[in-house]
């Protein structure tokens, strides 16, 4: 996860759409003035911080594994401003935490990980017994458009050039697998679903600017000199299978799973 040199400032002008997910899972929370939260995968730190809004004499920590996400979040939100959130640089397959938290959050992070399972194992001793977790991740048959639009200029020489023995660092699950995770974890599922969610992106600048801030296992694997170039044919082949509408914006399908569990108090 922290393989990638990112953007902070250019993925908060371009993640409107990871956001809008956010608060829409946000809204499913029912939280208590005094909960302790943890964020992984927190990013800029803005979802973090309006979770904090709901704890106000409870806490929120922010984790990333991306140093630049956790700079640009204290800088962003410091916190003599922010009192009750706090960041810290962490990879969400190393968790550390002993029954601090009671509720695990995360939103658009977690198809960045293949292995789930030392993720979920650290949740679980993170949890406090009756902790709950709330996950949002890119789940099976996530935006196959686009991928489908990348393997067409992957095939091209021009690119597939720098792709040799590549492999693509996502994993995007189902239910089933899920499933499976939580209860060796020890964690009882409440809910496992897939949800369609049309993602809007403002005509081809907007779709490349998503492609530039999020899609960095493909893009940093092009020279920077040829990179702008990259984007653009990526954009392009997507928005030549799948026109803007009357209002210029381009959509693509994303398939989000969402989980609810939550650890047993014996």
């Amino acid at each position: 996860m922290s393989a990638y040199k990112w953007d902070a400032e250019g993925y908060s002008r371009s993640s409107s759409q990871q956001k809008k997910w956010g608060r829409e899972l946000i809204a499913l929370l029912d939280l208590s003035a005094g909960e302790r939260v943890l964020d992984i995968g927190c990013g800029d730190g803005l979802l973090s911080v309006e979770i904090a809004a709901m704890v106000p004499v409870g806490s929120v920590v922010g984790i990333d594994s991306s140093e630049e996400m956790i700079r640009h979040a204290r800088e962003r939100f410091p916190a003599d401003e922010y009192p009750n959130v706090s960041w810290k640089h962490v990879d969400a397959r190393e968790l550390d935490y002993d029954r601090e938290f009671d509720l695990v959050f995360s939103n658009a992070v977690l198809h960045w990980v293949k292995d789930h399972r030392p993720v979920l194992a650290g949740v679980a001793r993170s949890l406090v017994p009756g902790g709950k977790i709330l996950f949002q991740m890119g789940g099976r048959g996530n935006f196959e458009g686009i991928v489908d639009a990348l393997k067409s200029i992957l095939s091209q020489p021009e690119w597939a050039q720098y792709f040799a023995g590549f492999s693509t660092p996502y994993g995007f699950y189902g239910p089933e697998e899920y499933l499976v995770w939580l209860e060796a974890a020890g964690l009882e599922p409440l809910r496992l679903e897939l949800v369609h969610k049309d993602m809007v992106q403002e005509g081809r600048e907007g779709l490349a600017g998503w492609i530039r801030t999020t899609w960095l296992p493909f893009t940093q694997r092009v020279p920077d000199a040829l990179r702008e170039e990259f984007v653009y044919a990526f954009a392009d082949a997507f928005v030549e299978e799948n026109p803007p509408d009357e209002h210029g914006n381009v959509h693509a399908e994303g398939v989000r799973l969402e989980v609810e569990a939550v650890k047993p108090r014996c």
